[in-house]
């Protein structure tokens, strides 16, 4: 049967990818972001998943004001990047599991998530940064992916609680798939930031390391956080930390942490990076 072995936090700022594809890790700007990340590309080397499954939230690159699923999930088989308007990145085209995809739909539904079922996506920064990160520079992604995009642009998004609960769904629809697979969660977006108005460059260190304190010991009490809260404390765009509740969702009540790192600014946002591992799976 199938396993979702480990979670990912990571945050997928725009701009990190720019930096990345302009070749500008080293810069004394960006290297400390970046060097939070050599311990997860050769931990998920050796971990080597067969699948990922990938929550993010698309800007407007897939869907616009005529459309705004609050749950939908790629079952194609093939997602090219987006052109977000200067062009796509040069990352690979990640392929899809449609016969997972097509699992999960089918159990997530039954479970009362109304999930939209999407056959063409083009994926943009929200799913491309997060890869790059983790497996650095690919000719091929070394694993097949599914996105699950989250509605947190227009209001209202999904509760925290209810993102915890889609991520043990997920779970719970893995497990019952007759195939020996190692699949992980990665939930990404956030940490707090704001891109506008009079508070353009809000960064919460408080309440960023508080959300993942509660994140890995207490993802009951996380999910509790309101949205008014998240605007508050995390900027007009922190609500895109629901989107690691779903990957929470999908572990275990205790987990391993295995790394954690938190860095500002990368842009204008905080940048956060998670890796749990379920103890089922050790």
């Amino acid at each position: 049967m199938a396993k979702v072995t480990a979670g990912v936090g990571v945050s997928h700022a725009g701009a990190i990818g720019a930096a990345w594809d302009t070749g500008r890790m080293n810069d004394p700007y960006w290297k400390p972001a970046f060097a939070g990340f050599e311990f997860s590309k050769n931990w998920i080397q050796a971990q080597k998943p067969d699948v990922v499954i990938l929550i993010y939230n698309d800007h407007a690159a897939a869907f616009d004001l005529r459309l705004i699923p609050t749950f939908a999930i790629g079952c194609g088989e093939r997602f090219r990047p987006a052109d977000e308007g200067w062009g796509r990145r040069d990352v690979p085209a990640a392929e899809g599991h449609p016969e997972l995809a097509a699992h999960l739909v089918q159990s997530l539904i039954y479970d009362e998530f109304d999930m939209t079922i999407v056959n063409e996506l083009d994926v943009d920064h929200g799913f491309t940064v997060p890869m790059s990160l983790m497996f650095g520079t690919c000719e091929r992604w070394p694993c097949r992916v599914i996105p699950i995009v989250v509605n947190v642009l227009q209001f209202p998004p999904p509760t925290g609680k209810r993102c915890l609960a889609l991520g043990a769904a997920i779970r719970r629809a893995v497990e019952c798939f007759d195939e020996d697979l190692n699949v992980m969660v990665f939930g990404t977006g956030g940490l707090s930031h704001q891109l506008q108005g009079p508070r353009a460059g809000l960064i919460n260190r408080a309440f960023d390391n508080r959300f993942m304190d509660l994140l890995i010991a207490s993802p009951e009490e996380a999910a509790a956080i309101s949205h008014l809260e998240y605007l508050e404390q995390a900027g007009s765009e922190g609500i895109e930390m629901v989107m690691w509740l779903v990957m929470r969702g999908a572990l275990d009540p205790e987990v391993l942490l295995r790394h954690r790192f938190y860095h500002v600014p990368a842009s204008n946002t905080a940048l956060g990076h998670l890796i749990l591992e379920n103890r089922t799976s050790t």
